[in-house]
């Protein structure tokens, strides 16, 4: 059996959801496949999340050819996880299996934005070792 598909989504894909693709793919492409989507684009990832990640990961999400998409735009997927809900939940055309309940970094301080981008690093870690039991 191939790798479960995972799709990530908030509203916009400019940020939390583009950050769990990255660390996804980066941290867990071996156990799955990771996608992001909104239901609303940005014209680009936010910044802040681009230069973070460089920093802290050496991961240039741009440069590995993320932009944000809409759910239409990826593949069915197998798993799909909200990044939280606090300003309104997606609608996909399924449930979500999960909400992970983050608050949106954007415009607040790099400490904020560190610590929800680790709490993403630990949740991907949670799902890869949920996944591989399998």
């Amino acid at each position: 059996m191939g790798r479960k598909k995972v799709v990530f989504v908030c509203v916009h894909n400019s940020c939390r959801s583009q950050i769990a693709e990255t660390l996804g793919r980066h941290l867990a492409g071996d156990v799955f496949e990771s996608y992001s989507a909104g239901t609303e684009v940005k014209p680009q990832i936010n910044q802040d999340a681009v230069r973070l990640m460089k920093e802290m990961y050496g991961i240039d999400m741009e440069a590995d050819g993320q932009y944000s998409k809409l759910i239409s735009d990826i593949p069915e997927t197998d798993i799909a996880i909200s990044m939280g809900c606090n300003v309104g939940c997606p609608f996909m055309g399924r449930e979500f299996d999960d909400n992970w309940g983050l608050e949106d970094p954007t415009g607040k301080p790099d400490k904020e934005f560190r610590a929800v981008i680790w709490e993403i690093e630990k949740k991907i870690s949670e799902l890869k070792t949920e996944l591989g039991s399998f």
